[in-house]
């Protein structure tokens, strides 16, 4: 099995590669390292069967040469993280809506290439009263446009309308995955990303800075689970045409809580330091109180069970961040 990934240099589609290199298959990914790091993919570049291109997917003669000599096309590339989009709005939009259809357009065009395009939980938007626990049919509650925040929500929606688009109208096989707030080992905290932000700042004696009353919660999947699920998922012809979420609700937990358990598994002595919305980011920032993903779907589809628990999750994740990880 060929197979492309764009965004191949990020989190998670650094750990996707080496998985899919480790099953004996072969992998080529396309990264311009906007948010995603040549460390990531470093160890990767002795494999016989592995390849990368930094450049951008805005680049459509090359990614016309990519997809075609791939068999399966993983999407991840997108701008991602709450204060990246919020730094840099245009060009995430630009990213999220141009390159998704520039991937499908060519992926179609090519054979019908099969999609496995990356979402996001951020598509539901502000949580209802009453309401914490997702499932792919649920409406969608969304801010204002004047908070841009909610341009990411609304960029990854269009993705998804586009990828639905081409399996209802074309036949093309894509599936859809929901991330629910994935961590691990080569996530950075600098684009928002709580668990490495946290740690890194125990691991180093800093303030562990807490937005807003840190009564928030959300639900964290250890990155083996989601790359375990995006593989069930890209391999089963049950899943073509379908939305998942993925993600671990066992691992629910507020964000004072998160703090703390992170500050006493790092043996820190920092300090909780809550500071507003407003501060972090900009006023009128909104935030979702609870987000909590409902997976009987992705359960019932591939028989996928999530196996790794928060503090085995986190103790991964300070081990990376004490090796020297923590420069990212």
């Amino acid at each position: 099995m060929k197979n492309l990934i764009t965004g191949g240099a990020g989190f998670i589609g650094s750990h996707l590669a080496e998985e899919l290199l480790n099953r004996g298959e072969e992998v080529a990914v396309i990264d311009n390292l906007s948010t995603g790091s040549m460390r990531n993919i470093a160890h990767l570049k002795s494999r016989s069967k592995f390849s990368y291109h930094i450049n951008t997917i805005m680049n459509r003669p090359l990614m016309r040469r990519l997809i075609k000599q791939s068999d399966e096309v993983y999407h991840l590339a997108a701008a991602v993280g709450v204060k990246y989009i919020i730094d840099n709005p245009l060009e995430s939009i630009r990213t999220n809506i141009n390159g998704t259809e520039i991937v499908l357009d060519l992926a179609y065009s090519l054979g019908k290439k099969k999609v496995i395009m990356a979402s996001t939980s951020e598509v539901y938007g502000k949580n209802r009263p009453g309401k914490s626990t997702f499932s792919e049919d649920d409406d969608r509650v969304l801010g204002p446009t004047t908070t841009s925040r909610w341009s990411y929500s609304c960029t990854k929606a269009v993705d998804e309308f586009l990828a639905l688009a081409y399996w209802h109208e074309k036949r093309m096989p894509v599936v859809i995955v929901r991330f629910f707030n994935t961590c691990g080992p080569r996530q950075t905290g600098r684009y928002g990303m709580v668990v490495p932000r946290f740690v890194k700042q125990a691991i180093s004696g800093e303030p562990i800075t807490v937005y807003d009353d840190g009564k928030q919660s959300r639900c964290f999947t250890d990155i083996s689970d989601a790359i375990k699920a995006i593989i069930l998922l890209s391999r089963n012809p049950r899943a073509m045409g379908g939305v998942f979420n993925i993600g671990n609700p066992e691992n629910n937990i507020t964000i004072n809580a998160l703090a703390k358990k992170i500050r006493k598994m790092a043996g820190s002595v920092s300090p909780l330091k809550h500071i507003s919305y407003s501060k972090a980011y900009h006023e009128g920032f909104e935030d979702m109180r609870h987000r909590k993903p409902d997976i009987s779907k992705l359960k019932r589809v591939t028989g996928f069970e999530p196996a790794v628990s928060i503090d085995d999750m986190l103790k991964g994740v300070i081990e990376d961040l004490r090796h020297g990880n923590g420069r990212r």
